[in-house]
């Protein structure tokens, strides 16, 4: 109950605080589909900064790309998503609930029976009762395909928007290689968006139809020592966790049973975060062979294999793709960083203790009084030059205090009050949000102040 209490704590405080919305609430919302709010937003775009920085920009073997959500549906045949994308459902007849089924056998019986349609039927047949209602009058189990379709002027059939990146880099592949002259081992890597047709979107944010998925390609040798590059890509991963706010506890990996695999994958392994309503999936990294290629391949005609001048053989090179989804990382972030502590003097205050890369605003800068001119035109010159860096708040609503604690939920580092001291001494109070700690700092050095802090 108290976990359950603590998501809806934090569902609550996402919308009060402009993080997240329900979309369309004026026409009666959207089921499991969420607006980014202004702050949600920054904090979005400050994730995907980090991510991009990390696994592109620092590192000269991989390289971006951005492509496009609709694609030739050929590359979903080849991908083998127009057949085999699928969940199983199964409905309540009795208050017309709809389940993905494996999950719910595996929450009543603790079995799990992924991909036996007929045996989950049979086993919910037995008499278990359904979660919402308490009755015991189920469907047979059956497939549906997770693809979303729709149709496109002048092209005969349906098309699909993408249920997931990884399409556009396999059929971009060949550009790549030719136009970017890059070496095995390589990486291409893409954020954007994705749609899989989820039987049951849940958990706020962690499980919703239209998401972003930020993934790599990464093509090695056959004969490589993938065994090496697997558990660094792991240890990668789990890094980028930590920086935005996880804890180590709170991570930990699953390895996919072999007879669970894709018969493509030699392994699988995911890095889940203890969210509210307990582990669940962050990222993903598999070992997919020589499978992508080779489909696109075969089903295009074209040759998409690589020359390695290096060794001087020709090979179709086999892949490591580590993937997470941008929501996901957004949804740790703010469980991670959401703090409910009483102080000293009895009060409570809520705060989210982002690490710096991450907070939406990073400086909120205040003139202690707003009916006070040249007060706010100090505060005004202030916020004008530290905007030019950082992504900067001005408020002047309400007493100090209550802008320290509007500042403190959102996740601020730092607030500038301007008093009437700072007009004589050309001073200002610097406040810590983790400390609550203020010092008095030089007008003329807060932008150096705040590049050492920030930076």
């Amino acid at each position: 109950m108290a976990e359950t209490n603590q998501m809806e704590k934090i569902v609550s405080f996402c919308k009060r605080r402009g993080f997240i919305f329900p979309t369309s609430e004026i026409y009666g919302g959207l089921a499991n589909s969420y607006s980014y709010g202004p702050y949600g937003v920054e904090l979005k775009n400050n994730i995907k900064k980090m991510w991009w920085k990390k696994f592109v920009q620092k590192r000269p073997d991989i390289v971006g790309m951005d492509g496009p959500i609709l694609l030739n549906s050929k590359l979903w045949e080849a991908s083998g998503h127009t057949t085999g994308f699928n969940d199983a459902m199964v409905d309540c007849k009795k208050c017309q609930k709809r389940f993905r089924a494996d999950h719910l056998v595996k929450e009543l019986t603790g079995e799990d029976m992924e991909g036996e349609l007929e045996r989950m039927t049979q086993v919910l047949q037995t008499g278990l009762k359904c979660p919402e209602c308490g009755k015991s009058d189920w469907t047979e189990v059956k497939k549906m395909s997770q693809m979303f379709s729709t149709e496109m002027n002048g092209v005969e059939g349906l098309i699909y928007l993408r249920p997931e990146t990884a399409g556009a880099i396999f059929s971009d592949y060949k550009n790549i290689v030719d136009s970017m002259r890059v070496k095995i081992p390589f990486g291409v890597a893409q954020i954007g968006k994705a749609f899989r047709n989820e039987i049951v979107a849940r958990n706020f944010i962690f499980r919703i139809r239209e998401f972003e998925q930020m993934e790599i390609e990464y093509f090695i040798e056959p004969e490589a020592e993938w065994e090496v590059m697997f558990e660094k890509w792991l240890d990668e991963q789990e890094e980028f966790a930590l920086s935005i706010g996880a804890k180590k506890e709170d991570l930990k990996r699953y390895e996919h049973p072999k007879a669970k695999l894709s018969h493509y994958s030699r392994k699988t392994v995911d890095t889940e975060y203890n969210f509210p309503f307990g582990f669940g999936e962050l990222f993903g990294l598999a070992h997919r062979g020589d499978f992508d290629l080779s489909q696109h391949s075969k089903f295009s005609g074209q040759k998409l294999d690589y020359f390695d001048q290096t060794n001087n053989k020709r090979y179709t090179p086999h892949v490591l793709e580590p993937t997470v989804g941008l929501d996901r990382l957004i949804l740790t972030a703010i469980c991670a960083g959401y703090t409910e502590e009483k102080l000293e003097n009895g009060e409570e205050r809520t705060v989210l203790k982002f690490p710096n890369a991450v907070a939406p605003i990073k400086i909120a800068v205040f003139p202690l009084m707003k009916n006070k001119p040249e007060l706010v035109e100090k505060a005004r010159g202030i916020f004008e030059n530290l905007s030019e860096q950082w992504m900067c708040e001005f408020d002047d609503n309400g007493n100090v205090g209550k802008r320290y604690r509007r500042q403190d939920e959102i996740g601020t580092p730092y607030c500038v009050t301007v008093d009437f001291e700072s007009l004589e001494d050309g001073a200002v109070t610097v406040r810590d949000r983790d400390t609550m700690r203020q010092e008095r700092i030089q007008i003329a050095e807060l932008e150096s102040y705040f590049g050492n802090k920030l930076n």
